[in-house]
């Protein structure tokens, strides 16, 4: 038996970090919507209680590293499943990228799984059991738009944004979301809006949307790379009506309305970065 899953990539709208916790992690509240760049998940079942990984990236680890290997083993682990699957993962999203490849491959895998095996868990189940693979992938399962508070475990929908094109530009760069937070300085981050952007989404003012969008850790990633402030910077100039880092970067994003002024965007962004796209966005509701 062979399943497919879509694992689409996600953008911020938000990211505001509002303190540390005594577990270690950082308290976050983020609003996150799905956008049309997306891995191919396939899963494929086997003979014998295993589990196999492939991608096709080299950046991507073929073994229990891999979040879509922790996925399987959770699942398995908390249905008591002794079934295998070999895990086939079509890399189109960029890695380290702040866009939650890793995270959407492991909820892909949790639907997939509980597709092909017929265990009948609600995504609140499958959001739950990832809260434990990665802060994102409770997101992922879901793939709306949504806010995620906690760590980015806690997940409420949203309302829809209002329709647009997204432009995305990721350095040639990776950046390490554990070495962000740990830089953090809660006395010196500038927070976003969350209420206002909330009222925006709900409203569908894409301008009002617009004007509030913005992302904590800028200030920090700027810092070790001016590259992503340069790039953010030019989309401004460009003319991107909202602009702002994803997740602890280094991708930079720009939400425009018209397809016209996101392919110029474009065009003038691919001089000096490699990963550019135009994308929209998926929730459609």
């Amino acid at each position: 038996m062979v399943l497919f899953e879509r694992a689409p990539a996600k953008i911020n709208l938000s990211l505001d970090v509002l303190g540390k916790r005594n577990d270690g992690y950082h308290e976050v509240e983020m609003i996150m919507t799905a956008v049309d760049l997306a891995d191919r998940v396939e899963l494929y079942s086997v003979y014998g209680d295993m589990i196999e990984v492939s991608a096709d990236n080299q950046y991507v680890p073929n073994d229990e590293r891999n979040l879509a290997y922790k996925a399987a083993l959770a699942f398995k682990n908390k249905y008591q499943i002794h079934y295998g699957v070999r895990i086939e993962i079509e890399k189109n999203i960029p890695v380290s990228a702040g866009l939650g490849g890793g995270s959407s491959d492991a909820a892909a895998v949790l639907r997939g799984l509980n597709r092909m095996w017929s265990v009948g868990a609600s995504l609140q189940e499958l959001a739950e059991l990832g809260a434990d693979i990665g802060s994102d992938v409770p997101f992922c399962i879901y793939s709306t738009t949504a806010i995620g508070t906690g760590h980015g475990e806690k997940i409420r929908e949203l309302a829809a944004p209002p329709p647009c094109f997204v432009i995305l530009a990721k350095p040639n760069i990776g950046i390490s979301t554990r070495n962000i937070f740990q830089k953090v300085n809660i006395e010196e981050i500038i927070h976003p809006d969350t209420n206002e952007i909330i009222r925006a989404l709900e409203e569908k003012n894409f301008s009002n949307l617009c004007a509030n969008i913005g992302n904590a850790l800028e200030t920090v990633t700027f810092s070790l790379c001016p590259n992503v402030q340069h790039i953010k910077e030019k989309m401004v100039q460009a003319g991107a009506s909202g602009v702002l880092m994803s997740g602890s970067g280094p991708t930079v994003a720009g939400l425009v309305e018209h397809y016209s002024k996101a392919k110029r965007i474009y065009n003038g962004l691919r001089g000096f970065c490699d990963e550019v796209y135009i994308v929209q966005l998926l929730d459609r509701r």
